[in-house]
Protein backbone atom coordinates (compact mmCIF):
# COMPACT_ATOMS: atom_id res chain seq x y z
CA UNK A 1 0.00 0.00 0.00
CA UNK A 2 1.33 3.43 -0.97
CA UNK A 3 0.34 6.70 0.65
CA UNK A 4 -0.22 10.13 -0.88
CA UNK A 5 -0.72 13.34 1.06
CA UNK A 6 -2.95 15.93 -0.64
CA UNK A 7 -3.22 19.43 0.83
CA UNK A 8 -3.97 22.23 -1.63
CA UNK A 9 -5.38 25.73 -1.51
CA UNK A 10 -6.26 25.70 -5.22
CA UNK A 11 -8.47 22.66 -5.71
CA UNK A 12 -8.28 22.71 -9.52
CA UNK A 13 -7.79 19.16 -10.81
CA UNK A 14 -7.16 17.62 -7.39
CA UNK A 15 -10.23 15.36 -7.43
CA UNK A 16 -9.28 13.86 -10.79
CA UNK A 17 -5.76 13.14 -9.55
CA UNK A 18 -7.13 11.63 -6.33
CA UNK A 19 -9.34 9.27 -8.30
CA UNK A 20 -6.33 8.00 -10.26
CA UNK A 21 -4.48 7.45 -6.98
CA UNK A 22 -7.34 5.46 -5.46
CA UNK A 23 -7.72 3.39 -8.63
CA UNK A 24 -4.06 2.38 -8.28
CA UNK A 25 -4.23 1.40 -4.61
CA UNK A 26 -2.97 4.58 -2.99
CA UNK A 27 -4.30 5.56 0.40
CA UNK A 28 -4.86 9.31 0.67
CA UNK A 29 -4.16 11.56 3.64
CA UNK A 30 -5.88 14.92 3.59
CA UNK A 31 -7.56 17.53 5.75
CA UNK A 32 -9.51 20.78 5.78
CA UNK A 33 -10.81 22.12 2.50
CA UNK A 34 -9.01 19.50 0.42
CA UNK A 35 -10.58 16.71 2.43
CA UNK A 36 -13.99 18.34 2.06
CA UNK A 37 -13.56 18.49 -1.72
CA UNK A 38 -12.61 14.81 -1.83
CA UNK A 39 -15.52 13.85 0.38
CA UNK A 40 -17.96 15.79 -1.79
CA UNK A 41 -16.64 13.94 -4.85
CA UNK A 42 -16.94 10.58 -3.09
CA UNK A 43 -13.18 9.94 -3.01
CA UNK A 44 -12.14 7.99 0.11
CA UNK A 45 -9.39 9.47 2.26
CA UNK A 46 -8.04 9.41 5.79
CA UNK A 47 -8.22 12.65 7.71
CA UNK A 48 -4.83 13.86 8.94
CA UNK A 49 -6.14 14.33 12.48
CA UNK A 50 -7.45 10.77 12.54
CA UNK A 51 -4.12 9.47 11.31
CA UNK A 52 -1.95 11.50 13.71
CA UNK A 53 -4.30 11.26 16.70
CA UNK A 54 -3.93 15.02 17.13
CA UNK A 55 -6.76 17.44 16.33
CA UNK A 56 -6.41 20.51 14.15
CA UNK A 57 -5.89 23.47 16.44
CA UNK A 58 -5.50 27.23 16.45
CA UNK A 59 -8.04 27.59 13.62
CA UNK A 60 -6.03 25.33 11.32
CA UNK A 61 -2.62 26.83 12.01
CA UNK A 62 -1.46 23.46 13.34
CA UNK A 63 -2.61 20.33 11.55
CA UNK A 64 0.18 18.74 9.46
CA UNK A 65 3.06 19.79 11.74
CA UNK A 66 3.35 16.34 13.34
CA UNK A 67 6.04 13.61 13.45
CA UNK A 68 3.74 11.07 11.81
CA UNK A 69 3.41 13.40 8.81
CA UNK A 70 6.98 14.64 8.55
CA UNK A 71 8.42 11.28 9.56
CA UNK A 72 6.45 9.68 6.75
CA UNK A 73 7.79 12.24 4.28
CA UNK A 74 11.41 12.35 5.49
CA UNK A 75 11.86 8.66 6.33
CA UNK A 76 14.62 6.97 4.35
CA UNK A 77 13.60 3.58 3.05
CA UNK A 78 15.90 0.86 4.37
CA UNK A 79 17.43 3.21 6.95
CA UNK A 80 14.60 4.60 9.08
CA UNK A 81 12.15 1.69 8.69
CA UNK A 82 12.49 0.44 12.28
CA UNK A 83 11.91 3.90 13.77
CA UNK A 84 8.91 4.45 11.52
CA UNK A 85 7.42 1.09 12.47
CA UNK A 86 8.02 1.75 16.17
CA UNK A 87 6.08 5.02 16.02
CA UNK A 88 3.36 3.91 13.63
CA UNK A 89 4.57 6.11 10.80
CA UNK A 90 3.46 5.16 7.30
CA UNK A 91 5.91 6.04 4.48
CA UNK A 92 4.39 8.75 2.29
CA UNK A 93 5.30 8.29 -1.36
CA UNK A 94 3.64 11.33 -2.93
CA UNK A 95 3.08 14.85 -1.57
CA UNK A 96 0.77 17.16 -3.51
CA UNK A 97 0.71 20.64 -2.01
CA UNK A 98 0.08 24.15 -3.24
CA UNK A 99 0.41 27.10 -0.91
CA UNK A 100 -1.77 29.84 0.51
CA UNK A 101 -2.04 32.60 -2.14
CA UNK A 102 0.20 35.16 -0.46
CA UNK A 103 1.35 36.71 -3.76
CA UNK A 104 -2.19 37.08 -5.07
CA UNK A 105 -3.41 38.73 -1.86
CA UNK A 106 -0.41 41.06 -1.50
CA UNK A 107 -1.87 43.83 -3.66
CA UNK A 108 -5.49 43.62 -2.48
CA UNK A 109 -5.17 46.21 0.27
CA UNK A 110 -5.30 43.83 3.22
CA UNK A 111 -3.83 44.90 6.55
CA UNK A 112 -0.62 43.39 7.89
CA UNK A 113 -2.62 41.29 10.36
CA UNK A 114 -4.75 39.91 7.54
CA UNK A 115 -1.75 39.25 5.30
CA UNK A 116 0.00 37.31 8.06
CA UNK A 117 -2.78 34.72 7.86
CA UNK A 118 -1.86 34.08 4.22
CA UNK A 119 1.66 33.01 5.20
CA UNK A 120 1.63 29.25 4.84
CA UNK A 121 3.73 27.28 7.35
CA UNK A 122 2.70 23.65 7.07
CA UNK A 123 2.59 23.68 3.27
CA UNK A 124 6.19 24.86 2.69
CA UNK A 125 7.40 22.53 5.47
CA UNK A 126 5.88 19.50 3.72
CA UNK A 127 7.09 20.65 0.31
CA UNK A 128 10.66 21.14 1.51
CA UNK A 129 10.66 17.83 3.37
CA UNK A 130 9.43 15.92 0.34
CA UNK A 131 11.88 17.71 -1.98
CA UNK A 132 14.77 16.93 0.36
CA UNK A 133 13.77 13.26 0.40
CA UNK A 134 13.11 13.10 -3.36
CA UNK A 135 15.11 9.88 -3.56
CA UNK A 136 11.99 8.20 -2.18
CA UNK A 137 9.19 10.79 -2.37
CA UNK A 138 7.64 12.63 -5.32
CA UNK A 139 6.43 16.18 -4.69
CA UNK A 140 4.00 18.10 -6.90
CA UNK A 141 3.40 21.81 -6.33
CA UNK A 142 1.59 22.83 -9.52
CA UNK A 143 -1.68 21.59 -10.98
CA UNK A 144 0.03 21.69 -14.41
CA UNK A 145 2.01 18.63 -13.26
CA UNK A 146 -1.03 16.58 -12.20
CA UNK A 147 -1.25 14.82 -15.55
CA UNK A 148 2.44 13.87 -15.32
CA UNK A 149 1.86 12.57 -11.81
CA UNK A 150 -1.19 10.58 -12.92
CA UNK A 151 0.78 9.00 -15.76
CA UNK A 152 3.56 8.02 -13.35
CA UNK A 153 1.05 6.46 -10.96
CA UNK A 154 -0.50 4.46 -13.79
CA UNK A 155 2.96 3.16 -14.73
CA UNK A 156 3.59 1.98 -11.19
CA UNK A 157 5.45 4.92 -9.67
CA UNK A 158 7.84 7.80 -10.26
CA UNK A 159 11.34 7.27 -11.56
CA UNK A 160 14.37 9.01 -10.03
CA UNK A 161 14.62 11.04 -13.24
CA UNK A 162 11.07 12.33 -12.64
CA UNK A 163 11.43 12.99 -8.91
CA UNK A 164 14.54 15.20 -9.12
CA UNK A 165 13.10 17.92 -11.39
CA UNK A 166 9.90 17.89 -9.34
CA UNK A 167 12.02 18.48 -6.23
CA UNK A 168 13.89 21.32 -7.93
CA UNK A 169 10.59 22.90 -8.92
CA UNK A 170 9.37 22.53 -5.34
CA UNK A 171 12.39 24.34 -3.89
CA UNK A 172 11.99 27.06 -6.53
CA UNK A 173 8.39 27.49 -5.44
CA UNK A 174 9.19 27.81 -1.73
CA UNK A 175 12.05 30.20 -2.57
CA UNK A 176 9.69 32.42 -4.56
CA UNK A 177 7.11 32.22 -1.80
CA UNK A 178 9.58 33.22 0.92
CA UNK A 179 10.95 35.92 -1.37
CA UNK A 180 7.48 37.41 -1.84
CA UNK A 181 6.96 37.46 1.93
CA UNK A 182 10.38 39.05 2.48
CA UNK A 183 9.73 41.73 -0.15
CA UNK A 184 6.38 42.49 1.45
CA UNK A 185 7.55 42.67 5.05
CA UNK A 186 10.74 44.65 4.33
CA UNK A 187 8.78 46.98 2.06
CA UNK A 188 6.16 48.09 4.58
CA UNK A 189 5.88 51.90 4.61
CA UNK A 190 8.57 52.33 1.94
CA UNK A 191 8.41 52.43 -1.88
CA UNK A 192 10.98 49.64 -2.30
CA UNK A 193 11.80 46.77 0.05
CA UNK A 194 15.00 46.82 2.07
CA UNK A 195 15.77 43.33 0.78
CA UNK A 196 14.71 42.56 -2.79
CA UNK A 197 14.27 38.95 -3.89
CA UNK A 198 13.52 38.25 -7.54
CA UNK A 199 12.76 35.02 -9.31
CA UNK A 200 12.25 34.40 -13.00
CA UNK A 201 11.33 31.03 -14.46
CA UNK A 202 11.60 29.38 -17.84
CA UNK A 203 15.36 29.83 -18.21
CA UNK A 204 16.74 29.09 -21.68
CA UNK A 205 20.35 29.22 -22.72
CA UNK A 206 21.06 31.42 -25.74
CA UNK A 207 23.69 30.73 -28.37
CA UNK A 208 25.78 33.62 -27.00
CA UNK A 209 25.44 37.10 -25.53
CA UNK A 210 25.97 40.49 -27.16
CA UNK A 211 29.06 39.00 -28.81
CA UNK A 212 30.08 35.41 -29.60
CA UNK A 213 32.63 35.26 -26.78
CA UNK A 214 29.94 35.99 -24.15
CA UNK A 215 27.54 33.44 -22.61
CA UNK A 216 23.86 34.34 -22.10
CA UNK A 217 20.44 33.05 -21.13
CA UNK A 218 16.92 34.44 -21.01
CA UNK A 219 14.49 33.97 -18.12
CA UNK A 220 10.79 34.68 -17.91
CA UNK A 221 7.48 33.22 -18.95
CA UNK A 222 5.52 36.41 -19.72
CA UNK A 223 5.82 39.35 -22.09
CA UNK A 224 8.72 39.44 -24.50
CA UNK A 225 10.84 37.18 -22.28
CA UNK A 226 8.30 34.37 -22.62
CA UNK A 227 8.08 34.54 -26.41
CA UNK A 228 9.80 32.19 -28.80
CA UNK A 229 9.56 32.29 -32.60
CA UNK A 230 6.64 30.61 -34.28
CA UNK A 231 9.06 30.24 -37.18
CA UNK A 232 12.67 31.12 -37.88
CA UNK A 233 15.90 30.80 -35.92
CA UNK A 234 16.26 30.86 -32.15
CA UNK A 235 16.13 34.34 -30.65
CA UNK A 236 19.48 35.85 -29.68
CA UNK A 237 20.43 38.05 -26.73
CA UNK A 238 20.46 41.13 -28.96
CA UNK A 239 17.16 40.12 -30.55
CA UNK A 240 15.43 40.11 -27.16
CA UNK A 241 16.87 43.53 -26.29
CA UNK A 242 15.81 45.05 -29.60
CA UNK A 243 12.35 43.48 -29.56
CA UNK A 244 11.87 44.84 -26.04
CA UNK A 245 12.77 48.33 -27.29
CA UNK A 246 10.57 48.07 -30.38
CA UNK A 247 7.51 46.76 -28.57
CA UNK A 248 7.85 49.38 -25.83
CA UNK A 249 7.54 52.13 -28.42
CA UNK A 250 4.88 50.31 -30.46
CA UNK A 251 2.61 50.18 -27.42
CA UNK A 252 2.49 53.99 -27.43
CA UNK A 253 0.19 53.83 -30.46
CA UNK A 254 -3.47 52.85 -30.82
CA UNK A 255 -3.62 53.69 -34.52
CA UNK A 256 -1.95 51.50 -37.14
CA UNK A 257 1.77 51.86 -36.50
CA UNK A 258 5.10 50.32 -37.46
CA UNK A 259 8.30 50.65 -35.42
CA UNK A 260 11.69 49.62 -36.78
CA UNK A 261 14.56 49.26 -34.30
CA UNK A 262 18.28 48.73 -34.73
CA UNK A 263 20.67 48.43 -31.78
CA UNK A 264 18.01 49.48 -29.26
CA UNK A 265 17.13 52.72 -31.07
CA UNK A 266 14.21 53.40 -33.43
CA UNK A 267 15.38 53.99 -36.98
CA UNK A 268 11.91 54.21 -38.50
CA UNK A 269 8.44 54.95 -37.12
CA UNK A 270 5.26 55.65 -39.04
CA UNK A 271 1.49 55.62 -38.59
CA UNK A 272 -1.21 55.27 -41.23
CA UNK A 273 -4.52 53.84 -42.30
CA UNK A 274 -3.28 50.43 -43.42
CA UNK A 275 -0.24 48.32 -42.66
CA UNK A 276 1.59 48.02 -45.99
CA UNK A 277 2.08 51.74 -46.73
CA UNK A 278 2.78 52.34 -43.04
CA UNK A 279 5.56 49.73 -43.06
CA UNK A 280 7.07 51.14 -46.24
CA UNK A 281 6.96 54.68 -44.79
CA UNK A 282 8.71 53.51 -41.61
CA UNK A 283 11.36 51.61 -43.54
CA UNK A 284 12.08 54.56 -45.83
CA UNK A 285 12.95 56.80 -42.87
CA UNK A 286 16.37 55.09 -42.84
CA UNK A 287 16.48 52.08 -45.17
CA UNK A 288 20.19 51.52 -44.60
CA UNK A 289 19.68 51.10 -40.85
CA UNK A 290 16.48 49.11 -41.44
CA UNK A 291 18.60 46.37 -43.04
CA UNK A 292 18.88 43.60 -40.44
CA UNK A 293 16.46 45.31 -38.06
CA UNK A 294 13.51 44.47 -35.82
CA UNK A 295 10.10 45.31 -37.29
CA UNK A 296 7.19 45.64 -34.85
CA UNK A 297 3.61 46.17 -36.05
CA UNK A 298 0.31 46.47 -34.21
CA UNK A 299 -1.96 45.08 -36.94
CA UNK A 300 -2.33 41.62 -38.48
CA UNK A 301 0.24 40.82 -41.16
CA UNK A 302 -1.25 39.71 -44.44
CA UNK A 303 0.19 38.50 -47.75
CA UNK A 304 1.09 41.98 -49.05
CA UNK A 305 3.13 42.91 -45.97
CA UNK A 306 4.73 39.45 -45.82
CA UNK A 307 5.98 39.82 -49.40
CA UNK A 308 7.42 43.23 -48.62
CA UNK A 309 9.14 41.93 -45.49
CA UNK A 310 10.75 39.05 -47.34
CA UNK A 311 12.09 41.44 -49.98
CA UNK A 312 14.80 42.61 -47.59
CA UNK A 313 16.82 41.37 -44.61
CA UNK A 314 14.79 41.54 -41.38
CA UNK A 315 16.03 39.90 -38.18
CA UNK A 316 12.70 39.69 -36.31
CA UNK A 317 9.09 40.48 -37.12
CA UNK A 318 6.64 41.11 -34.28
CA UNK A 319 2.90 41.46 -34.81
CA UNK A 320 -0.30 40.51 -32.99
CA UNK A 321 -1.24 37.92 -35.64
CA UNK A 322 -0.47 36.63 -39.12
CA UNK A 323 -2.69 35.17 -41.80
CA UNK A 324 -1.82 31.58 -42.79
CA UNK A 325 -0.86 32.87 -46.23
CA UNK A 326 1.54 35.41 -44.70
CA UNK A 327 3.25 32.74 -42.62
CA UNK A 328 3.64 30.56 -45.67
CA UNK A 329 5.26 33.41 -47.60
CA UNK A 330 7.64 34.23 -44.74
CA UNK A 331 8.87 30.65 -44.61
CA UNK A 332 11.02 31.59 -47.59
CA UNK A 333 13.19 33.52 -45.13
CA UNK A 334 14.29 30.59 -42.98
CA UNK A 335 16.35 32.73 -40.62
CA UNK A 336 13.77 35.47 -40.08
CA UNK A 337 12.27 35.10 -36.62
CA UNK A 338 8.51 35.61 -36.45
CA UNK A 339 7.00 36.46 -33.06
CA UNK A 340 3.51 37.14 -31.85
CA UNK A 341 3.09 40.43 -29.96
CA UNK A 342 2.48 39.46 -26.32
CA UNK A 343 0.46 41.25 -23.68
CA UNK A 344 2.61 43.63 -21.66
CA UNK A 345 4.11 42.39 -18.41
CA UNK A 346 3.86 45.18 -15.83
CA UNK A 347 6.97 45.14 -13.64
CA UNK A 348 9.80 47.26 -12.33
CA UNK A 349 12.79 47.85 -14.59
CA UNK A 350 15.87 46.05 -13.26
CA UNK A 351 19.42 46.61 -14.50
CA UNK A 352 22.63 45.12 -13.20
CA UNK A 353 25.59 47.23 -12.13
CA UNK A 354 28.89 46.26 -10.54
CA UNK A 355 27.98 44.67 -7.20
CA UNK A 356 24.22 45.02 -7.42
CA UNK A 357 21.22 46.18 -9.39
CA UNK A 358 19.26 49.35 -10.09
CA UNK A 359 15.48 49.18 -9.86
CA UNK A 360 13.25 51.74 -11.52
CA UNK A 361 9.47 52.10 -11.43
CA UNK A 362 7.42 54.30 -13.70
CA UNK A 363 4.26 55.28 -11.87
CA UNK A 364 1.29 56.68 -13.83
CA UNK A 365 1.99 60.31 -14.59
CA UNK A 366 0.50 63.24 -16.48
CA UNK A 367 2.32 65.64 -18.69
CA UNK A 368 1.21 69.25 -18.62
CA UNK A 369 1.83 70.56 -22.11
CA UNK A 370 1.82 74.35 -22.29
CA UNK A 371 2.70 76.71 -25.08
CA UNK A 372 5.50 79.09 -24.02
CA UNK A 373 6.16 80.83 -27.34
CA UNK A 374 4.28 83.81 -28.78
CA UNK A 375 3.07 81.71 -31.70
CA UNK A 376 0.65 78.89 -30.96
CA UNK A 377 1.31 75.61 -32.79
CA UNK A 378 -1.38 74.71 -35.30
CA UNK A 379 -3.26 71.39 -35.25
CA UNK A 380 -0.84 69.78 -37.72
CA UNK A 381 2.16 70.77 -35.65
CA UNK A 382 0.56 69.49 -32.44
CA UNK A 383 -0.15 66.07 -33.95
CA UNK A 384 3.39 65.89 -35.30
CA UNK A 385 4.86 66.87 -31.93
CA UNK A 386 2.80 64.17 -30.21
CA UNK A 387 4.29 61.58 -32.58
CA UNK A 388 7.83 62.91 -32.18
CA UNK A 389 7.47 62.96 -28.40
CA UNK A 390 6.38 59.31 -28.28
CA UNK A 391 9.45 58.31 -30.26
CA UNK A 392 11.68 60.56 -28.16
CA UNK A 393 10.64 58.68 -25.01
CA UNK A 394 12.10 55.48 -26.45
CA UNK A 395 15.32 56.80 -28.02
CA UNK A 396 18.70 56.79 -26.29
CA UNK A 397 19.74 60.15 -24.85
CA UNK A 398 20.56 62.70 -25.99
CA UNK A 399 17.62 62.32 -28.37
CA UNK A 400 16.39 64.74 -31.02
CA UNK A 401 13.49 63.61 -33.21
CA UNK A 402 12.14 65.34 -36.35
CA UNK A 403 8.68 64.27 -37.49
CA UNK A 404 5.59 65.18 -39.45
CA UNK A 405 2.05 64.05 -38.61
CA UNK A 406 2.52 60.50 -39.85
CA UNK A 407 6.17 59.54 -39.57
CA UNK A 408 9.56 60.27 -38.14
CA UNK A 409 11.78 62.14 -40.59
CA UNK A 410 15.09 62.40 -38.75
CA UNK A 411 16.52 60.70 -35.66
CA UNK A 412 19.54 61.79 -33.66
CA UNK A 413 20.34 59.48 -30.74
CA UNK A 414 22.90 58.65 -28.10
CA UNK A 415 25.17 61.68 -28.44
CA UNK A 416 26.97 63.40 -25.60
CA UNK A 417 25.37 66.73 -26.53
CA UNK A 418 22.05 67.41 -28.18
CA UNK A 419 23.41 69.84 -30.77
CA UNK A 420 25.24 66.94 -32.39
CA UNK A 421 22.09 64.80 -32.08
CA UNK A 422 20.20 67.51 -33.99
CA UNK A 423 22.91 67.73 -36.64
CA UNK A 424 22.90 63.93 -37.09
CA UNK A 425 19.11 63.91 -37.40
CA UNK A 426 19.27 66.61 -40.09
CA UNK A 427 22.04 64.80 -41.95
CA UNK A 428 20.28 61.43 -41.91
CA UNK A 429 16.93 62.77 -43.04
CA UNK A 430 15.92 61.58 -46.52
CA UNK A 431 13.07 64.07 -46.82
CA UNK A 432 12.83 67.80 -46.61
CA UNK A 433 12.52 69.01 -43.03
CA UNK A 434 10.59 72.11 -44.09
CA UNK A 435 7.48 72.31 -41.91
CA UNK A 436 8.59 69.49 -39.61
CA UNK A 437 8.55 69.52 -35.83
CA UNK A 438 11.20 68.57 -33.28
CA UNK A 439 11.16 66.78 -29.92
CA UNK A 440 13.99 66.89 -27.37
CA UNK A 441 14.05 64.35 -24.52
CA UNK A 442 15.48 66.91 -22.07
CA UNK A 443 15.44 70.69 -21.75
CA UNK A 444 17.47 72.89 -24.08
CA UNK A 445 20.14 74.63 -22.00
CA UNK A 446 20.94 76.96 -24.90
CA UNK A 447 19.16 78.04 -28.11
CA UNK A 448 21.76 76.29 -30.33
CA UNK A 449 19.87 73.02 -30.82
CA UNK A 450 16.72 74.90 -31.80
CA UNK A 451 18.71 77.07 -34.18
CA UNK A 452 19.98 73.95 -35.96
CA UNK A 453 16.40 72.66 -36.20
CA UNK A 454 15.02 75.97 -37.46
CA UNK A 455 17.74 76.25 -40.09
CA UNK A 456 16.70 72.81 -41.35
CA UNK A 457 13.08 73.96 -41.69
CA UNK A 458 11.42 72.90 -38.42
CA UNK A 459 8.55 75.13 -37.28
CA UNK A 460 7.66 73.76 -33.84
CA UNK A 461 9.47 72.14 -30.93
CA UNK A 462 8.48 70.24 -27.78
CA UNK A 463 10.84 69.89 -24.83
CA UNK A 464 10.45 69.40 -21.05
CA UNK A 465 11.56 72.92 -20.07
CA UNK A 466 13.14 73.64 -16.71
CA UNK A 467 16.49 75.12 -17.71
CA UNK A 468 17.82 78.20 -15.92
CA UNK A 469 18.04 79.70 -19.43
CA UNK A 470 14.42 78.93 -20.43
CA UNK A 471 13.75 82.63 -20.98
CA UNK A 472 16.70 82.88 -23.38
CA UNK A 473 15.50 79.83 -25.31
CA UNK A 474 11.93 81.15 -25.46
CA UNK A 475 13.19 84.49 -26.81
CA UNK A 476 15.09 82.62 -29.50
CA UNK A 477 11.96 80.65 -30.40
CA UNK A 478 10.02 83.86 -30.83
CA UNK A 479 12.82 85.37 -32.95
CA UNK A 480 12.82 82.26 -35.17
CA UNK A 481 8.99 82.06 -35.26
CA UNK A 482 9.13 78.61 -33.67
CA UNK A 483 6.06 77.41 -31.79
CA UNK A 484 7.42 75.88 -28.59
CA UNK A 485 5.73 73.64 -26.04
CA UNK A 486 6.99 72.62 -22.62
CA UNK A 487 5.88 69.12 -21.60
CA UNK A 488 7.08 69.36 -17.99
CA UNK A 489 8.48 65.79 -18.03
CA UNK A 490 12.01 64.68 -18.99
CA UNK A 491 12.59 61.36 -20.77
CA UNK A 492 16.25 60.43 -20.47
CA UNK A 493 17.02 56.89 -21.62
CA UNK A 494 20.44 55.51 -20.81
Amino acid sequence: MKWALLSVWDKTGIVDLARVLVEHDYSILSSGGTGAALAQAGVPYTDVSTYTGSPEMMHGRVKTLHPKIHGGILGRRGIDDAVMQEHGIEPIDLVVVNLYPFEAMRDTGLSLEEMIEYIDIGGPAMVRAAAKNHKYVAVVVESADYSTAADAVRRGGFTAEERLPLAAKAFARTAAYDGAITNYLTGIDRPFPDVLTLQFRNGRELRYGENPHQAAAVYGDAGIAGEQPIQGKQMSYNNYLDVHAAVGLLREFDECAVVIVKHNNPCGVATGESLLPTYIAAREVDPVSAYGSIVAMNREVGEDVARELTGTFVEVVVAPSYTPEALEIMKAKENMRVLRLPSPAVQDEVRSIDGGILVQRTEPYREDWRVVSEREPDAHEMRAMELAWKVCRHTKSNAIIFADENAVIGIGAGQMNRVESAEIAVKKSRKSLAGSVVASDAFLPFPDTMEVAAAAGATALVQPGGSIRDAEVIDAANRLNIAMVFSGVRHFRH
